[in-house]
């Protein structure tokens, strides 16, 4: 038996922030990022919509890029003391992600970060809250997943909480909203959503239910990734759509091994100047990933197929894949992503020589392979790697060479 679970309303296209107003309850608190909610007056406008409902109403504010477990300890100690019974988290994906793990030590207070990282572990929520999620950029899809992405700085690793349990009530995709993101952002979030809907797409847990909106997504952000991020504003609302169409793929069909080593390699090189940005490391990883899977018969197969959906020609099975790596690596060139962690610089952008240093790189290899072989989304990926075959592919990743294994 599987298990297919969505959000129990969404409310989608402009204005939909207004759907605030219909909330029943006594006090909400919103969860928010560093401050361009509040700059483009969304924030104001979702605190006076909430109170229109009826809610006294708390900020909860500066949550961080990347959230660490420390400030999603400060925010459940805060909503211990306010007692909200809706939780209304809203911005990017670290907001939301966040806001998503407060909750749970909220409603379970002596649960450790730990526990709440068992793989499908947490006890049952909605006890003290029910939660609203409302995105302001295109790609994590956070709004409609069973998914939240915490980051441990004393180890330099994420870690994945994965439940339906913290799957919002509510999700909010009201596109006014994206259309403030910079244009870097554009970039990157719309990168992740097309690797949520590949990787959804040939995981071994994908099924008839998954597969549409996977296939849909990919060929909307075909369409629309790179025109959005040039400036056509209503192809940015066309991604708002398609990056959740790709979020409701992977929360139920589960994701693989790009997300695995994004989430490990994400924080461990803080000490040399910056992170990877988790959609600029999804989108180098990807070709890579792609190659070594398809040595397997079926996701090969797989591969094909959103070629064929979305045009890229080809006669045979090979070509058709290396037509779909080619395609997946010009918009990178159109983004501006570096093609690997080698050529990464601190600003995310393409350099002759990344903010990573070869020989910390090699020094931290092991480890980090370690590491994301135990991440929660390898098990799903359709080819299993060894230890030493996940050192070579992060090794493709950092000089940009050929997977041949």
């Amino acid at each position: 038996m599987a298990r297919f679970t969505l959000p129990r309303d969404l409310y989608h296209g402009k204005g939909a922030l207004e759907a605030l107003k219909s909330f029943d309850g006594k006090r909400a608190m919103i969860c928010v990022g560093g401050g361009s909610m509040k700059k483009f007056g969304f924030l104001d406008r979702a605190i006076e919509y909430l109170k229109e409902a009826g809610m006294e109403v708390e900020i909860f504010e500066g949550i961080e890029p990347d959230p660490s477990v420390e400030t999603v300890m400060k925010g459940a100690e805060a909503m211990l003391k306010f007692e909200p019974d809706w939780i209304v988290a809203m911005g990017g994906g670290s907001p939301i992600d966040a806001a998503k793990a407060m909750w749970i030590k909220y409603e379970y207070p002596d649960i450790t970060f730990e526990e709440m990282c068992k793989v499908f572990g947490i006890p049952a929520l909605r006890k003290k809250a029910r939660f609203c999620a409302i995105s302001s950029t295109s790609g994590t899809a956070t709004e409609v997943t069973a998914f939240s992405i915490i980051t441990d700085y004393q180890k330099g690793i994420k870690y994945p909480i994965a439940d339906f349990e913290i799957t919002p009530d509510v999700a909010i995709v009201d596109p006014d909203l994206a259309e403030t993101m910079p244009k870097k952002l554009v970039a990157h979030t719309g990168m992740d959503a097309i690797t949520h809907a590949i990787e959804a797409y040939v995981s071994t847990a994908n099924c008839d239910y998954t597969d549409p909106l996977a296939l849909h997504a990919i060929k909307m952000i075909q369409s629309d990734l790179v025109d959005s991020y040039n400036g056509d504003m209503a192809k940015r609302d066309s991604m708002h759509n398609a990056q959740c169409l790709a979020g409701m793929a992977f929360s139920n069909a589960l994701l693989g091994i790009v997300h695995s080593m994004a989430h490990k390699t994400g924080a461990a090189f803080a000490d040399h100047g910056a992170h990877i940005i988790h959609g600029a490391a999804n989108a180098m990883y990807l070709p890579k990933v792609i190659a070594f899977n398809a040595k397997d018969e079926t996701a090969a197969k797989r591969y094909g197929e959103i070629a064929d959906f979305i045009n890229l020609g080809g006669e045979t099975l090979d070509e058709k894949i290396t037509n779909f790596i080619a395609f997946l690596r010009k918009m990178n060139d159109d983004l501006n992503i570096p093609h690997c962690i080698g050529k990464y610089g601190p600003d995310s952008y393409p350099c002759d020589q990344g903010f990573v240093p070869e020989e910390v790189f090699l020094e931290r290899l092991h480890d980090i392979a370690v590491n994301a072989l135990g991440d929660a989304c390898t098990g799903s990926n359709p080819r299993q790697p060894s230890v030493e075959e996940m050192e070579k592919l992060l090794k493709c990743c950092y000089y940009d060479t050929e997977v041949d294994f």
